[in-house]
């Protein structure tokens, strides 16, 4: 990785702790805290992260790292972060559990893969089971 693709930007660093990833000074002295510098970086995260997405929302099923516990999975949903934190809440109450959004993955506790798959389509998602 060369120096101009981001790669090899500092985060944390045991003498100084975490590192602003917009400006390069320890959260302390960041001169960009307060003027939306994170908001924009994840605003752009997340609209690349919708733009890689082939329009196909995918419902698996996962116990991986989790002691033998399902859950199940919603990837590849093309809409921003907000849109995503709702959509995660409403297919919860759907489902009437628990769950989680981490890193653009809606987990949800349990195995409901036939009722996320219908409740997508009745949003208007193309959507394929994995798992």
């Amino acid at each position: 990785m060369g120096r101009g693709d981001g790669g090899d930007r500092l985060v944390y660093s045991s003498e100084q702790g975490r590192i602003c990833p917009a400006c390069g000074r320890t959260e302390t002295r960041c001169q960009c805290r307060g003027k939306g510098a994170r908001a924009r970086i994840k605003a752009r995260e997340d609209a690349e992260s919708a733009r890689s997405s082939d329009g196909i929302v995918r419902v698996g099923r996962s116990t991986k790292g989790r002691r033998g516990k399902t859950v199940s999975t919603v990837t590849g949903v093309p809409v921003d972060a907000d849109d995503l934190a709702a959509l995660a809440g409403e297919l919860k109450r759907r489902c009437g559990t628990g769950g989680a959004l981490k890193e653009g993955v809606i987990e949800i506790q349990g195995d409901h893969r036939d009722t996320l798959v219908e409740e997508l389509e009745k949003r208007g998602f193309k959507v394929k089971r994995a798992g």
